[in-house]
């Protein structure tokens, strides 16, 4: 399908066979259709500029087939040639022009690119998203070849998820219409997601025969492309598990030859991430190591990051296995992120599915009220007539209704549950990714303490402090974050409290210095309450850097209140203040980031030099949580 648009791209912007007149000026030219204006070259970045070119006179001629057209070939172009967001950009912009002009055929189509994207970047709840548009679209109308690509997309989706046998029942669904219509090019598709999905249901020898089904279809085709090279890497995980090991290099061979062969570089990531794991099976792992870390390579370059993390986990177990527990330790906690992010992604994409699913009932269900409306309606105007009869169909019909109405509530409450189970899991989550942020935040501030301790420059010392202290600050964030009722909110007062006594601990001041904080209780969105914390700990660590030399004794104070839709910071110390005309201390760095997030939230700055230093804060740019 995407090839076919590219083509059809290409030719809307080809020249004309005959040659340009020399009387024809630059105006003259752009007055023409932008399907007759750029020519069309073989040159992969002449295509980018035919299309970039394209999408001007488009836009200059509102022809909006050609533009949506346009925007669809530079997503191509980009899926191809660069990375999978760039592409995901134009798509959204091609789905845009075709909804403002009511162009549902192209807007369904342009959906079901978009699901591919999602998946080769592993955002599986916004390929479910897509999808679903895509097949309320296609049912409206009726179309049937659509339904049934939408199928095998939700099939695909579901194998990422590892729901198989859901996968696979959605897969023969889609497999039965295009059979009946004779949609061969769909089929092949059908038969190879089949294949995918019986193949971890454990049914090897029908997987194989699902994947050679596609592959003939695919020859008798003419299919050489990546449809076809698709097919060989499927096959090859097919013997992988059936361990038939050559006949599964042999396969993986076929397909990384065939894309090198074509150019493409997104279709020998599969192959060469396969033939590691086949010589990982084989325990041969320094011959399996070079192609992992090659395929993890290609999948970052790429942008197809959907099986990074399982690569990760190879290539951490080969190193394990070769004795190299350095590199084992460092490639597992890249899989444990990983595996963390893929999980979460087939939670939100469960719970847009469901979100779906209940608009989906709620509509049914309005659908009802309306027909009951009308079929009352006519009972009621045949009711003199047969009034016997018309009493039965009355009878009958409250029943049916009342029964309807039980079974659409306990569905409610099933689905009203499933969503209670599913916030509850996500809530647990969230708190968890809280949880080790706040971790990872301790040993990245353990780490410049330890490049801090080897420093001998006394100014560089100093700015691994400030760093320190920094990245302190929002470690306690995440740390209230997990450990509060609120995930959403921190108690500023309490979160004071703790930033104090850090920054305290750090300078060696807890003698030296008393912090107060006047202020009453107070809870901020982690959107304000994180930059908020930034600059008191920059005021915080200029007060004990400066306000108190020669081991001096003193006093800081911080108070933090809501008046009127405005929040008001104030910061105060009984140092030696600011004197007149004297130049600022440090590197201005701390000066230049506190001005910084006080714009960010859209605040002002007050300094007054009496008896010490006070600093207020009026900003304008928070939340309550």
């Amino acid at each position: 399908m995407k090839r076919l648009l590219l083509f059809v791209v290409l030719a809307c912007v080809s020249w004309s066979s005959l040659p340009q007149t020399p009387s024809k000026t630059k105006e003259d030219t752009l007055k023409n259709s932008a399907r007759e204006a750029i020519p069309g070259v073989e040159d992969t970045l002449q295509q980018y500029k035919n299309f970039k070119k394209t999408i001007q006179l488009s836009q200059k001629n509102k022809d909006f087939q050609a533009l949506g057209e346009a925007y669809i070939g530079l997503a191509k172009w980009h899926e191809d040639h660069t990375v999978l967001d760039s592409s995901i950009v134009y798509l959204k912009k091609a789905i845009s022009v075709y909804e403002k002009q009511k162009m549902t055929k192209k807007l369904a189509d342009t959906y079901l690119l978009l699901v591919m994207n999602y998946s080769g970047t592993a955002e599986y709840d916004k390929g479910s998203e897509a999808v679903y548009k895509a097949l309320a679209l296609y049912e409206k109308t009726g179309d049937q070849r659509g339904i049934g690509q939408c199928y095998t997309k939700i099939c695909d989706l579901l194998y990422y998820s590892d729901s198989y046998a859901e996968g696979a029942e959605y897969c023969q669904k889609a497999i039965a219409i295009q059979e009946k219509n004779g949609y061969e090019e769909d089929l092949a598709l059908s038969y190879r997601r089949l294949a995918e999905n019986q193949l971890f249901l454990g049914n090897l020898d029908e997987s194989l025969a699902s994947m050679n089904t596609a592959i003939n279809t695919y020859k008798k085709m003419g299919e050489t492309g990546p449809p076809l090279l698709a097919c060989y890497n499927g096959r090859g995980n097919i013997y992988k598990y059936m361990e038939r090991y050559e006949e599964a290099i042999a396969d993986y061979n076929r397909c990384y030859e065939g894309a090198k062969a074509i150019g493409l570089e997104r279709y020998m990531m599969p192959p060469t991430a396969n033939i590691g794991h086949v010589y990982i099976l084989q325990g041969k792992y320094a011959e399996a190591l070079p192609y992992n870390l090659r395929a993890i390579e290609i999948m970052k370059r790429i942008g197809n990051t959907k099986n990074l993390w399982e690569n990760y986990k190879h290539v951490s177990n080969i190193y394990s296995e070769l004795g190299d527990y350095k590199n084992a330790l460092e490639y597992h906690e890249l899989y444990e992120q990983g595996h963390t992010e893929y999980l979460n992604t087939i939670i939100a994409r469960k719970d847009s599915e469901l979100q779906v699913k209940y608009e989906t009932a709620q509509k049914d269900m309005e659908i009802m009220d309306k027909e009951a409306k009308i079929a009352q309606q006519r009972k009621t105007q045949t009711l003199y007539i047969v009034l016997a009869g018309m009493l039965a169909i009355i009878l009958f019909g409250m029943f049916f209704t009342l029964r309807n109405i039980r079974k659409k509530r306990k569905s409610l409450a099933t689905l009203n549950a499933e969503l209670d189970a599913k916030n509850k899991q996500n809530e647990l989550l969230l708190k968890e990714i809280h949880h080790r942020v706040k971790n990872n935040l301790e040993m990245v501030k353990s780490l410049i303490a330890l490049q801090s301790a080897k420093l001998e420059d006394g100014a560089s010392k100093e700015a691994m402090l400030a760093s320190q202290n920094r990245v302190q600050s929002m470690g306690i964030i995440h740390q209230k974050l997990y450990q509060g009722e609120n995930l959403g909110s921190i108690e500023m007062k309490d979160y004071f409290m703790n930033l104090s006594e850090g920054v305290l601990d750090t300078f060696n001041a807890e003698e030296k210095v008393k912090i107060e904080c006047a202020m009453d209780n107070l809870n901020l969105d982690v959107d304000t309450a994180v930059p908020i914390g930034l600059i008191v700990n920059e005021l915080l660590t200029n007060a004990l850097k400066y306000a108190f030399p020669e081991g001096e004794k003193g006093k800081i104070n911080i108070s933090l209140k809501q008046e009127n839709e405005r929040l008001f910071l104030k910061v105060s110390d009984n140092g030696i203040g600011k004197t007149e005309g004297s130049k600022p201390k440090g590197t201005g760095f701390g000066t230049q980031l506190i001005q910084l997030l006080t714009q960010q939230l859209n605040g002002t700055i007050t300094e007054e030099h009496i008896n010490g230093t006070t600093v207020f804060f009026n900003f304008k740019n928070f939340k309550i949580a």
